[in-house]
């Protein structure tokens, strides 16, 4: 294996690097990283780099592996990271849609100031933590039959909707309005939806959360107005997604691949990265199998929000003048999606994997609904405890640039293990609340995980991507409420 170092890359400007497919022979496309020199440092300080590369030398590829300034090392392929193959031929590879399928975030807005908010943070917290389970392996408070978790599966957000978990104008500020067409609970294993099935309604642990926020600065006043983003009032995001479900779906059909690599003869650069083609009939059932979990997804956190809107009647409801939350827009960043992009000169239907990055169509995409159409898809980049989070547009530039992709939330520079040596949790939380952020956490030591030092500066990812145009800045938050597994 050649190593990789900063003389190997060709500069094409100040934010965006190549590696061309001349350093290594198996590379089929050239890998484009998107950074500034000191995003490109930390890139290099861990296997990520190296897994973009193996990416590249995957069969079945077209115009080129995109690896965005949050880049870390994953599995097989580095979060932060998109490829396209084309259809029918071309892969689809479970370990580059990635573990927890439809790990997405939704944004939450509202009328309410922060000073009319203050008094009743703290109950606040509390509120949605207690109505929000969170942790490995929480089970939520609605049942779902078996035959009615197949049912949400295949219709995710809808299914929230027909039982009063949704509001009908939350489904047209959902990607895909909240339900991916040939989900196939068939295609998925016992073991997965028993693991699924407790866990409607969830929130889990790891880097998953409910922030509250303020809306701590407007960079595009007419979209934040469409968006509802007032300066200086509250905002809600969840992060979350299809819990075990998804990360067993995964699991399942990574061993399952494993066959399928030697049946179809393909020469893997790293055994993580196991595919089969997508109009093979493995393919085939991983994709209806990962669409199921995507709806799950979907749905899940669409009772999420029910149960937040329920945490702000409870706390807010005759305290302030207006306690409604809407919603914004909900978006995934592990999926591997059908759309069409202009590559090499041409119009091409592809399996777009974004593992760790977002979806970011530009200007006059017809899925957006009719608000939003004019701006570009809102794009939503959480960051760390204590730091800043971002809503961002789709550009015209990310359609040309990234098959309509840009980057998913600030990217980890040190490992949970090494954040759990280093970072006590009891420290964390007394400094997150000293500096006016509610913590409600299960666990100190899963709370020291995700510190904020354990990733990075999220302002600077974000300034990347929108200086290298594949995403423009619509208003920065602030939390000031944040609960965690």
């Amino acid at each position: 294996m050649t190593t990789i170092a900063k003389r190997d890359f060709r500069k094409v400007s100040d934010y965006l690097w190549e590696i061309p497919t001349s350093f290594r022979s198996e590379m089929r496309v050239p890998v484009w990283v998107y950074a500034d020199d000191e995003l490109l440092e930390d890139a290099l300080g861990d296997a990520s780099i190296q897994q973009a590369i193996n990416v590249a030398c995957l069969p079945g590829l077209i115009g080129k592996v995109v690896v965005m300034p949050d880049v870390h090392q994953g599995y097989g392929m580095p979060i932060g990271g998109v490829m396209a193959a084309p259809l029918p031929h071309g892969i689809i590879s479970p370990g580059a849609v990635g573990y927890d399928i439809n790990c997405g975030v939704r944004l939450l807005s509202t009328s309410i100031e922060f000073g009319e908010a203050e008094p009743y943070l703290s109950d606040l917290a509390t509120s949605l933590y207690r109505n929000c389970p969170s942790g490995v392996g929480e089970k939520g408070s609605i049942r779902v039959s078996p035959d009615e978790f197949d049912q949400l599966c295949r219709e995710g957000a809808e299914w929230a909707l027909k039982r009063g978990y949704a509001q009908a104008e939350d489904l047209p500020r959902t990607e895909e309005s909240g339900r991916i067409d040939g989900a196939d609970p068939t295609k998925v294993s016992r073991r997965a939806k028993d693991r699924g099935r407790p866990q409607v309604g969830t929130l889990g642990a790891g880097n998953h959360f409910i922030e509250v926020d303020i809306v701590d600065a407007v960079f595009h006043p007419e979209a934040a107005e469409t968006m509802g983003l007032k300066e200086g009032h509250l905002a809600v995001q969840i992060h979350c997604g299809s819990r075990g479900f998804g990360h067993q779906v995964c699991t399942d059909y990574v061993a399952d691949f494993q066959s399928a690599v030697k049946k179809y003869n393909i020469t893997l650069p790293d055994r993580e990265l196991v595919c089969a083609p997508l109009d093979s009939p493995e393919g085939k059932d991983y994709l209806g199998a990962m669409k199921a979990a995507a709806n799950y997804a979907f749905a899940n956190r669409q009772v999420l929000v029910h149960h937040i809107r329920r945490s702000f009647d409870e706390t807010l409801a005759g305290k302030v003048k207006d306690h409604d939350v809407r919603q914004v827009y909900d978006i995934a960043h592990n999926m591997g999606k059908i759309e069409e992009h202009d590559i090499d000169g041409g119009r091409v239907a592809v399996c777009v994997h974004r593992k760790g990055a977002t979806r970011a169509f530009g200007p006059g995409f017809e899925g957006l609904p009719p608000e939003y159409r004019a701006f570009g898809q809102p794009v939503l980049v959480p960051g760390s405890m204590g730091t800043a989070s971002w809503v961002l547009l789709g550009t015209e530039g990310s359609m040309a640039q990234s098959f309509g992709s840009t980057c998913h939330g600030a990217g980890r520079v040190m490992s949970r293990t090494k954040a759990k040596k280093e970072i006590r949790g009891e420290k964390l939380k007394s400094d997150l609340e000293r500096d006016g952020i509610k913590v409600r956490a299960g666990s100190l030591a899963g709370l020291a995980e995700e510190a904020p030092q354990a990733y990075k500066d999220v302002d600077r990812v974000v300034e990347v991507v929108s200086r290298a145009g594949i995403a423009r800045k619509v208003a920065r938050l602030r939390p000031i409420a944040v609960i965690k597994g």
